[in-house]
């Protein structure tokens, strides 16, 4: 029960990684909220959570529904310890084809959210002089990806974001760091072509494609104690795509 007493915010957090991320924490003690703009599906995974969970529909590249959110969260549990930055889309195409809505949608949603999350945590967590933020990054972050050109550049915003802040908070007890996933399996990963898959996997020296459990076991490393000392890093969870 590492995270007892501890109140642990997910974005994202309906399925896929931020749902395993979720259930991870509450099975450890926390008290978790997660968000997501899918109400039905948000609901399900708090009530299988258990009473110990909830969820509030949040649209997170809106700061001020992101920031009702969190002034929820605080009213309900007087402190928040734990921030999972973990929203995100694609809206892949060639740069030359993309269209304004699809880059600005992802940018919005994978890095913008991640500002107006933090910003709004920030105030609480350096007041409480404790506290940690763990971002949502990917592989591709650092290596580049064609055909998503707009995912890419919000995550290697995001790796930016997470350097950044962690010098800026680090002075009140409050770490910051990275999970940059490889080729998972989720519910995004799944509707690529067996091409695409294979073309993927051979890029992975361990030969298979992670899962949900690996990445959120990595952020739960981050969030928990063993981690005090480990900030503005960010942890490849890839099977070695990236060295």
């Amino acid at each position: 029960m590492r995270f007892e007493n501890n109140v642990v915010m997910v974005t994202g957090g309906a399925a896929g990684i931020g749902r395993v991320t979720a259930e991870n924490f509450a099975k450890e003690g926390a008290k978790v909220s997660i968000c997501d703009v899918n109400p039905q599906a948000g609901e399900i995974t708090a009530k299988e959570l258990g009473p110990q969970a909830s969820f509030e529909q949040v649209d997170v590249s809106d700061s001020t529904s992101v920031l009702n959110w969190v002034e929820r969260v605080l009213d309900t549990y007087g402190q928040i310890d734990v921030l999972v930055n973990n929203a995100g889309i694609t809206r892949d195409g060639l740069i030359m084809r993309m269209k304004e809505d699809d880059w600005d949608a992802v940018i919005n949603v994978n890095l913008k959210s991640a500002f107006n999350c933090i910003k709004a945590v920030s105030k609480i967590m350096m007041k409480q002089r404790s506290g940690r933020i763990i971002n949502l990054a990917s592989v591709v972050g650092v290596i580049g990806n064609p055909g998503q050109a707009n995912y890419v550049a919000s995550k290697a915003g995001m790796i930016g974001l997470t350097k950044t802040v962690a010098k800026e908070l680090a002075s009140r007890g409050i770490t910051v760091n990275a999970v940059a996933p490889g080729f998972i399996e989720t519910d995004m990963t799944a509707s690529l072509s067996d091409k695409v898959k294979e073309a993927m996997l051979s890029q992975i020296p361990l030969g298979k494609a992670g899962t949900p459990k690996d990445v959120a076991e990595t952020i739960l490393f981050l969030a928990s104690d063993s981690a005090a000392y480990i900030t503005g890093q960010v942890i490849h969870v890839s099977g070695g795509m990236y060295m």
